[in-house]
């Protein structure tokens, strides 16, 4: 039986906590990084003795469930029979003017970790040292007390007592839950082809502690066949807690209706969706958050609109949280991770598990094996972890701070002044170290100086920020912040820059332009998935497999999986189009070609089309000139600026329209993935060219780096990635068991074998067409045998 883990800090925070939100603490992780470069400072001090980031963990058992309550103290300092337990707190303000509230909390932590200490070590007293540095004035203040050992756990005592009653509604949660799942049937009269299989691959993961890469075709029914199997091993004891990351909004409410069908099934489990802080922040929340009345008196109401909303609810979805958010006037987004520690299932962003910004401290401080982790549409991670570990900074944001800010008066704002200064001054040094004649450049190394000038203006602003403001100052706050955010930014993947960064330096006339770009994220990845049991990472397209495996942290234990398609392949034609070439040099040329085979192909049967390509200069050349050659056929395009009125204006022609469409999109955009048109909403996509990404030099930068590493920088920076795009493209055809249609890939190069041997399964059956006459003889015979097939209906 696998016990829940609660964290020290959030023990504190719902038991010593009162009163308002402190908005320091909701922006915690833009903050922490200034904290944590503190706590190296003080720490490094110390002799080899002094032992730094100490793991200190306690079991405790309410109501029959186990319970890990852990953390890490800052420092313990043996020196004979004496020990000294630290715990470092960083502020701007004077300790005088820290609440009394949060010098408890701090108080608090320390003994909590006094007593775990004394309880490993066997101690019969201790040193508690309270080290609070104020940041403004570098001032360090040590405030020191001794405890019994006996004093102590009559103080964690008092806590589990005050934390008893939250300890037992997670309690009552979790026996309801079990007893639901000892009954719990797969939600559907029978598995689909495949999915059987998927389910029990999963349990194996989660029993066998390992990570699974699976590809499971459109249709074989993924969340459902990851998440009830999870759902199994937590009635077993084997995991506390599922989290299901999510690239898109639309995978997040398939897994909410997946849970949905467990619960009509007889699940009584709770499961959260994170929405984003931005994104469900109501309208009436003013900017100045000590005016804000979801966040004053905040942790007063919190305990009673939990027990309410626990109470009630078992799918906490946004509308749920705003609703119950709204009734006691709580902060939602922080109310959504309070209530979070109380869930089964999390549905969430992957910035919440891998993004070092945002990830959810609460549950992933430290490695957790009840925690078990279910990657949606993986292909996604890849690219998205680039851009979680990559930061970039410009000076002209700081050109334009320092005129903004330069008739503002006040203690403190002199010193930010100076730090701007000199930060547009190491701006003035990088671009002074660009060659002469050139825009660009990159080199392996980080830029330490610049780096060190950042830490000493975010430092400057953190002083400002961290002291008691009038509301007059509001105005410089809103100045001061996107700017301190955009310097922590950068700071916090500096932190982790090692071989697989390079630094981009480009220049224009008027701006100098910093990028840390991460090449290569898969160590990050690996240790993010480390902080739980295990982790299934899955998607429709997911070849090659170790391809995969290898730029999303796999290990060499890492297991991979492949299930077949669901359905049969007479309903889908693959057909490759061997006499069009669409290079970027023989676009023009070909044109003709591939405005013929478009004809033909939606002239061979009426109905709806999707026509994909690689930009939008090459899918408005196409269009125009299929416009010109079929008047009469109505036509949408994909542009570059949508609002998701457009977006829904483009999928509604497909939906609602009953006559002929066809619409021009773009290859890895919005309407390639995560689109679900089926039966005669869709009957066929043309993918025009192999989806190269566009040459730029950062991505010859991976290439290089994967060339280096294991000899595949092409396939892995170009080749890959772009064919993943063109299997996501091709899945949007069939959707569901009675759908049919047709795959068109106008391209010689997907006859290649380099492109051919990463064809899926499904695909196998894929036919080779020369010429356009060829191509129209297979689609008439191909549309004659499924009507054949169905019955002559089409259905």
């Amino acid at each position: 039986m696998t016990s829940e883990r609660i964290g020290v800090r959030e023990l504190v925070e719902l038991t010593v906590r009162t009163g308002d939100l402190d908005p320091v603490t909701t922006n915690s992780s833009n903050t922490a990084l200034i904290g944590a470069q503190i706590h190296r400072r003080l720490q490094s001090a110390y002799d080899d003795d002094y032992e730094k980031e100490v793991y200190l963990a306690h079991h405790v058992t309410v109501n029959d469930v186990d319970y890990i309550i852990d953390g890490r103290a800052d420092g313990v300092q043996t020196t004979g029979d004496k020990v000294v337990i630290e715990e470092i707190k960083t502020s701007a303000r004077a300790w005088e003017q820290v609440t009394k509230n949060t010098q408890d909390r701090y108080w608090a932590q320390a003994r909590v970790y006094a007593h775990f200490l004394c309880e490993d070590r066997d101690l019969d007293s201790i040193e508690i040292d309270l080290v609070y540095y104020q940041t403004s004035n570098d001032k360090v203040t040590r405030f020191t007390e001794k405890r019994s050992a006996e004093e102590l756990a009559t103080v964690f005592d008092d806590l589990i007592d005050e934390f008893a009653d939250w300890l037992k509604m997670r309690s009552d949660i979790v026996a309801r839950r079990n007893a639901s799942i000892a009954t719990l049937d797969f939600p559907f009269p029978a598995y689909r082809k495949g999915q059987r299989e998927l389910a029990v691959a999963v349990y194996k993961t989660i029993m066998t502690e390992q990570r699974l890469f699976v590809e499971a075709p459109t249709g074989t029914g993924k969340t459902i066949s990851t998440l009830f199997p999870t759902i199994k091993a937590m009635g077993e004891g084997l995991v506390n807690r599922a989290f299901y990351l999510t690239a898109k909004q639309s995978t997040r409410h398939v897994a909410e209706t997946a849970m949905n069908l467990l619960a009509n099934g007889g699940l009584r489990a709770k499961s959260i969706t994170l929405t984003a802080k931005d994104t469900i922040r109501f309208p009436d929340e003013p900017d100045d958050a000590t005016k804000n009345p979801y966040m004053i008196g905040y942790y007063d109401r919190l305990k009673p609109a939990l027990k309410d909303l626990l109470d009630n609810e078992d799918q906490l979805t946004r509308p749920v949280i705003e609703r119950y958010a709204k009734k006691h006037r709580l902060e939602p987004f922080e109310f959504s991770l309070d209530a979070s520690l109380f869930c089964d299932v999390i549905i969430c962003d992957y910035n919440y598990l891998f993004d070092p910004a945002v990830f959810l401290q609460r549950f992933f401080s430290g490695p957790d094996k009840g925690n078990f982790f279910l990657i949606d549409e993986a292909h996604n991670l890849v690219s998205r972890a680039r851009d979680m570990y990559s930061a970039e900074i410009t000076d002209t944001d700081f050109t334009a701070l320092k005129v903004a800010i330069a008739p503002f008066k006040g203690k403190a704002i002199p010193a930010i002044k100076g730090e701007l200064t000199k930060l547009l001054t190491a701006f003035d040094v990088v671009r002074a170290g660009v060659p002469e004649g050139q825009d660009e450049v990159f080199q392996p190394e980080s830029l330490d100086s610049f780096a060190g000038q950042l830490t000493r203006l975010g430092s400057a602003i953190h002083d400002y920020l961290s002291t008691d403001m009038d509301t007059h100052q509001q105005a410089l706050v809103d100045l001061l912040l996107p700017a301190y955010f955009i310097v922590l930014g950068y700071l916090r993947i500096n932190e982790f820059y090692n071989d697989a960064f390079e630094t981009k330096v480009s220049l224009t006339s008027q701006s100098v332009t910093i990028k840390q770009l991460c090449l290569d994220p898969s160590a990050f990845i690996d240790g993010s998935l480390n902080l739980g049991r295990g982790a299934v990472l899955f998607s429709a397209t997911l070849s090659p497999l170790d391809y995969y495996r290898d730029v999303l942290g796999g290990v060499d234990a890492s297991l991979a999986y492949r299930l077949p398609s669901p359905f049969p392949p007479a309903r889908q034609a693959v057909i490759v189009a061997t006499n069009i070439r669409t290079t970027y040099r023989q676009r023009q040329a070909s044109l003709p070609q591939v405005i013929e085979s478009l004809l033909v192909m939606v002239t061979a049967h009426a109905g709806h089309y999707l026509v994909f390509l690689p930009s939008y200069g090459y899918l408005d050349q196409v269009a125009t000139a299929f416009e010109t050659a079929a008047p009469h056929l109505k036509t949408v395009r994909q542009t570059a600026q949508m609002s998701a009125e457009d977006r829904s204006a483009f999928l509604d022609e497909f939906r609602d329209n009953i006559d002929p469409v066809v619409g021009f999109a773009i290859l890895g955009g919005i309407f390639s993935e995560g689109i679900d048109l089926k039966g005669e909403q869709l009957i066929g996509a043309a993918i025009i060219s192999v989806g190269l990404p566009g040459l730029n030099s950062e991505t010859d930068r991976l290439r290089d780096y994967f060339d280096r590493k294991n000899g595949n920088g092409f396939a892995y920076a170009y080749q890959l990635p772009g064919f993943n795009n063109v299997l996501q493209a091709g899945g949007r055809v069939i959707r569901g068991k009675h759908d049919r249609g047709v795959i068109l890939l106008l391209d010689a190069r997907f006859a290649e074998n380099r492109y051919a041997e990463l064809f899926p399964p499904h695909w196998d059956h894929a036919t080779v067409s020369r010429s356009t006459d060829e191509l129209a003889t297979q689609l008439t015979l191909f549309w004659q045998a499924t009507e054949d097939l169905l019955g002559g209906d089409g259905r």
